[in-house]
């Protein structure tokens, strides 16, 4: 009778055992398949960090974005007074809707399909070493390795701080040698602005006029410069100014043979007064520049005030 007891209580014991044993693998089944879940919305949610509802049809392209400005003296709020905005304050805002828009192309990309870059150049370069070193932080390069949300959504005020810092310094130094686009364009922009793979853009901030005191060249009517007084000298201040631009053959030495894998945006032109016929005759020039460089597109805006352009830059950058 006392072994039957000791039998009953050993197999009560491993009932037990093997009715714990199971409801804990029951636990354990049940919490993988949450974590698996959990994990699955994680990857999810990284796999897409847009907080934006608005869809870009070149979501899936690979933006390299080059920024040229031309701190010239065209910026000087001396010089050229705006009351309704600075020109300077212009750029400044063109700039961080430069960065917006990369910011929106970024947010509607997969991780893994992030692979991005954005710099600005300022040619020749500011010999103040600090402001050099402000230059480089606007370089990013966001790749999916690296890339967080909080970087994208930083990118724009980055853009608008540091970009104020950089043209108050132009104007404080307040010595204006120009902007060398044409060097620019002839020797460096295969280099630092086209990469294979990515979509090649070039925005460049200017009045629409060309000039720097150590690159000044002629090749009969072609030039690598273009100020107002030149387009008096070479009467394309009348009606008939196409005309004789195209028999003159007056416009800009090609500086590049090929860039078809380049598309570009002129922000800024800005005529001069009295010849109703300057803001034509300028894009003349850089259409027939653009042309036969072979960009692949282009698109030359007049300056205007940041909100109406904010549009036009975010169109020629997300191709909407």
């Amino acid at each position: 009778m006392k072994a039957m007891k000791v039998d009953c209580t050993n197999l009560l014991t491993n009932l037990m055992k093997t009715t714990i044993r199971i409801l804990l693998s029951f636990v354990m089944v049940t919490y993988l398949q949450s974590c698996k879940r959990d994990s699955k919305v994680d990857v999810e949610e990284e796999e897409m960090i847009s907080i934006s509802t608005t869809k870009t049809t070149s979501s899936n392209d690979n933006l390299n974005i080059s920024i040229l400005l031309d701190l010239s003296d065209r910026i000087s709020p001396d010089k050229y007074p705006s009351p309704a905005m600075e020109f300077f304050m212009r750029d400044i805002g063109y700039l961080e809707s430069v960065a917006r828009s990369l910011e929106l192309h970024l947010l509607n990309k997969r991780v893994r399909q992030i692979d991005d870059k954005i710099k600005v150049f300022i040619d020749p370069e500011p010999s103040d070493r600090s402001l050099n070193r402000k230059i480089n932080e606007l370089q990013v390069h966001f790749a999916n390795h690296n890339v967080t949300k909080e970087t994208i959504l930083n990118l724009p005020k980055n853009y608008d701080s540091i970009s104020k810092l950089i043209y108050e310094s132009a104007i404080k130094d307040d010595n204006y040698i120009g902007s060398d686009i044409w060097g620019f364009f002839k020797n460096k922009v295969d280099d630092y602005c086209i990469d294979e793979g990515y979509r090649n853009i070039v925005v460049i901030l200017t009045d629409g006029y060309m000039y720097h005191k150590d690159a000044k060249m002629r090749e009969n009517n072609r030039t690598s410069y273009l100020l107002s007084r030149d387009l008096n000298t070479n009467v394309l201040n009348k009606a008939n100014w196409q005309k004789r631009m195209d028999v003159k053959d007056f416009g800009f030495i090609v500086a590049n043979k090929d860039l078809s894998n380049l598309e570009v945006l002129v922000l800024g032109i800005n005529p001069a007064k009295g010849n109703p016929y300057e803001e034509d005759v300028i894009r003349a020039y850089w259409s027939k520049w653009f042309d036969e460089m072979k960009v692949k597109s282009y698109e030359i805006k007049q300056a205007d005030l940041p909100t109406h352009m904010d549009k036009i830059i975010r169109d020629f950058i997300l191709k909407e």
